[in-house]
């Protein structure tokens, strides 16, 4: 660790936060414990309280620059999921869920 001031993204970022961890204790009943310490999209290991999932909040700009690429190629995927037969979603919705990726890039890319 250092003194590394800015905020960064956990590399996972469309895998991260409070969200990932909700859905799992909801689903499985367990709670899972935040990370001291993560590998951020610009490669730092900084303390887990020095990163965000909210576009405005990270000051690094190499961390933006992975939380829009990684947010774009997962809308991409989300498309190609719901264009799948027998997708568990339908097209609509993941047309949808696409839109929103790409909204949240494009905040990253801000």
């Amino acid at each position: 660790m250092t003194g590394d001031p800015h905020i960064h993204v956990e590399r996972g970022v469309a895998h991260a936060g409070s969200a990932l961890r909700g859905l799992v204790a909801s689903t499985f009943g367990l709670v899972a414990d935040a990370p001291v310490e993560v590998t951020t999209g610009c490669g730092a290991r900084v303390p887990h309280a020095m990163t965000s999932t909210r576009p405005e909040s990270v000051t690094c700009l190499a961390c933006r620059e992975h939380a829009r690429r990684e947010h774009l190629r997962l809308a991409g995927q989300v498309e190609l999921l719901g264009r799948t037969p027998g997708a568990p979603v339908s097209a609509a919705d993941a047309a949808r869920a696409a839109r929103g990726l790409r909204d949240l890039a494009e905040r990253y890319a801000g």
